[in-house]
């Protein structure tokens, strides 16, 4: 099957009409030209999710070595593996998964404004035969029953107000033994109700997800848990160096994003900080197999 018949090809205006208010507001988000110049030049650049600071203060650095990790994690990536990324932003994961494996990779990513990035940067680097850009929601994949063997996220999931159908859309579309590899930002299993409302607000979320919430559903859709790596520290330290990065170069980007969006963004932030303080938020990799 090659990968353009493995996905029916909806037009973005159809999507757009099916997309659940959650979905509106992300993809509103991260259109906005202050997101995508944020997320650029101070989130990471191509890889634009939490990193890993045991050795770096370098934020594209460390949110690398997230990807390393994952890819270290996985038992079955080759150049035969059928791969997805869900919300994959920039699209620098794929595209480290198409280098590393020589496998093809599909982006499925609901902001236009991303994914045209993600093109022109696969174009740059030559892969335009191995990573596939499309626009989607990953609450109504486009891609047909068991046609994926790795299903990849980072820090995507909590936008949905819908997880269990996100989640029972990737139970759909993995092949029995495949591979769920993902990281998401999440509220402490045992966080206090009521108490995460002003992180919520940065990203206008309606809620998050848990590692026991995780655990759970995936177990009830058949998928059996290989690894899950509790790194929720590197969550509190990413977001604290992206406040100071953006606080220290204040005046250099507010050439380029709004005074407004950045004071905001700054608050987010230590909202983020303080909640991770206080252990209501946890973050790592969860690793899940598919049960045959």
């Amino acid at each position: 099957m090659t990968l353009i018949s493995m996905f029916m090809l909806p037009t973005r205006i159809t999507m757009q009409n099916n997309l659940s208010s959650a979905e509106v507001l992300t993809e509103s988000y991260y259109d906005s030209s202050d997101a995508d110049r944020f997320y650029e030049q101070v989130w990471g650049g191509e890889d634009i999710h939490i990193g890993l600071y045991d050795e770096t203060d370098n934020i594209p650095e460390a949110s690398r070595k997230t990807v390393t990790m994952m890819v270290d994690s996985l038992r079955s990536l080759n150049d035969q593996s059928r791969v997805i990324d869900l919300g994959a932003g920039y699209g620098g994961s794929a595209r480290y998964l198409a280098k590393l494996a020589g496998c093809k990779v599909t982006c499925l990513n609901i902001s236009e404004v991303q994914n045209s990035r993600n093109r022109e940067l696969t174009r740059q680097q030559g892969l335009d035969q191995k990573v596939e850009v499309r626009h989607g929601s990953f609450e109504e994949i486009p891609c047909d029953d068991a046609s994926m063997e790795i299903v990849w996220s980072q820090d995507s999931f909590l936008h949905s107000s819908q997880k269990e159908k996100v989640l029972s859309e990737i139970s759909r579309i993995i092949a029995p033994g495949g591979e769920l590899i993902f990281t998401d930002p999440m509220q402490a299993d045992n966080c206090p109700a009521g108490v995460l409302q002003p992180v919520y607000e940065r990203l206008n979320l309606e809620s998050m997800g848990s590692f026991a919430f995780y655990r759970e559903t995936l177990k009830a859709l058949g998928f059996e848990e290989t690894k899950v790596i509790d790194l929720t520290p590197q969550l509190r330290n990413h977001y604290d160096y992206v406040r100071q990065n953006l606080q220290g170069r204040y005046d250099e980007l507010v050439a380029i994003i709004s005074h407004e969006y950045m004071d905001n963004m700054i608050k987010g932030l230590e909202n983020w900080v303080a909640a991770a303080d206080k252990g209501y938020l946890a973050w790592g990799i969860l690793h899940f197999t598919k049960s045959s």
